[in-house]
């Protein structure tokens, strides 16, 4: 499950280079899903839930810029506002290359910061989705680790670590994301993009400028969400607990609240079987049918 290649790219008007591919043939009846990852992961976590739901759907899944296979550069604007602009555009590019039909939106799957861009493309920017599921998403203040917050505030200072100093604290912290632990391969994999020559100064920058302002702004709208939701939430979420969630499910008209017990922040990872069974129940015409979990 290493090989995961995004063989596409979009020009967004910012000028980066976004990568994103799509799994699953585009035919009728497999109706279209796009998966958004969270920080400081890529669509790589998705690899299992992707392959998994592309026999049913479209799959889409794309890396933010500055994330993953994506463009990464000084000076770049990777803050949730213009992730969400990049979101809308894209969406749009793949309806006007006929990727999606118009009179059809995809359903949009979001983890962690991927919720917050979901969000604000949606409340803010007019993005049309048919259905939403957020998984332990930043959605609600407050947020940020105090290790978060002490790596944005000195993004300068942290930037000149030398290349195995800033391998180890990315390693420690992608682990900090999971309940059980990452398996050494995955974590490698996670972990390399943010050691090259471009990933290093783009890890600190992408924490820097992911402010909570930009949930603040939007925080008090869930309440105009009028389209099926769901929250899926690891149990074991040492970023974001999972009173979290059970918050966000009630500012959410309708929404329905899954807790994936032994899965961390990571439930990708985590818990994969478990995730892919609730999505796929929730995403399945007509769906879900199975209940809530009490939460």
């Amino acid at each position: 499950m290493t090989d995961w290649t995004l063989d596409r790219t979009f020009r967004a008007a910012s000028g980066d280079a976004v990568r994103w591919a799509a799994l699953g043939a585009r035919r009728a009846g497999a109706p279209p899903v796009v998966l958004l990852h969270g920080t400081p992961f890529s669509s790589h976590v998705w690899r299992a839930v992707a392959r998994a739901l592309a026999p049913w759907h479209r799959v889409f899944v794309w890396d933010m810029p500055g994330f993953g296979a994506s463009e990464m550069r000084d000076g770049q604007d990777v803050s949730l506002a213009a992730q969400a602009r990049v979101f809308g555009e894209l969406l749009a590019h793949w309806e006007a290359t006929g990727e999606l039909d118009p009179a059809s939106p995809p359903a949009v799957v979001a983890h962690d910061i991927g919720g917050c861009v979901a969000l604000r493309a949606h409340l803010l920017h007019g993005a049309r989705y048919a259905r939403l599921a957020l998984v332990d998403p930043v959605a609600l203040a407050p947020w940020g680790s105090p290790t978060y917050r002490l790596l944005g505030a000195h993004p300068e200072v942290f930037g000149q670590l030398p290349p195995p100093l800033h391998r180890a604290l990315v390693r420690e912290y992608v682990s900090s994301a999971s309940a059980p632990g990452l398996p050494p391969g995955v974590l490698d994999r996670l972990v390399e993009p943010w050691c090259s020559e471009a990933g290093r100064p783009a890890f600190y920058r992408q924490i820097q400028q992911n402010d909570q302002r930009f949930t603040d702004e939007v925080q008090d709208r869930y309440g105009e969400l009028d389209l099926p939701t769901l929250i899926c939430w690891g149990a074991q979420d040492s970023w974001i607990p999972a009173a979290k969630g059970r918050e966000l499910a009630a500012r959410i008209p309708g929404a329905r609240l899954r807790l994936i017990e032994g899965a961390g922040h990571l439930v990708q990872e985590d818990a994969p079987a478990e995730l892919t069974a609730a999505l796929a129940d929730f995403l399945r015409p007509g769906g879900p049918t199975t209940a809530p979990d009490a939460g």
